[in-house]
């Protein structure tokens, strides 16, 4: 397990945590190449269903990036996330998941290295936790299909 590179999916809102993706890379900070980013006109587009997808489709790590509380563009997007992201928690542990494999982080376009950080920090997390279960039927699955 020491050579494993999880598959992070992070959600990030078009204004404000895709900005500061954007700045991360603009000031040449390093965070790991397995964050893959999707972004979202708002975070208040997230819904459990969007996140658990997210882990059907292989990802070992799953965290979703908005505004700042009170800074949201589309004024409560950020604050409508937040209640789906605990649900949808809630519900991965019903399954078997742990719940620290999805989460939800406030920053502004600004904070550049804040992104980096939680990138970094989150990759860790997950690295200790190893591969989603899922992954496992996942790939039993393709082979099943081939």
């Amino acid at each position: 397990m020491a050579d494993f590179e999880p598959i992070i999916v992070a959600f990030c809102c078009h204004y404000c945590a895709y900005g500061a993706a954007d700045l991360a890379g603009s000031m040449r900070l390093e965070y790991p190449p397995n964050i893959r980013i999707i972004r979202l006109p708002c975070t208040g587009k997230v819904t459990p269903i969007l996140l658990l997808r997210a882990f059907e489709k292989g990802a070992d790590g799953v965290y979703v990036a908005g505004c700042l509380e009170g800074d949201c563009h589309f004024i409560h997007g950020n604050l409508v996330a937040k209640p789906r992201v605990n649900y949808t928690k809630k519900l991965i542990q019903e399954v078997g998941l742990e719940p620290e494999r999805l989460e939800m982080f406030n920053m502004s376009a600004a904070m550049g290295p804040r992104f980096a950080e939680v990138a970094r920090e989150f990759t860790e997390r997950i690295k200790a936790l190893g591969p989603s279960p899922l992954r496992k039927t996942q790939s039993a699955a393709t082979k099943e299909a081939a």
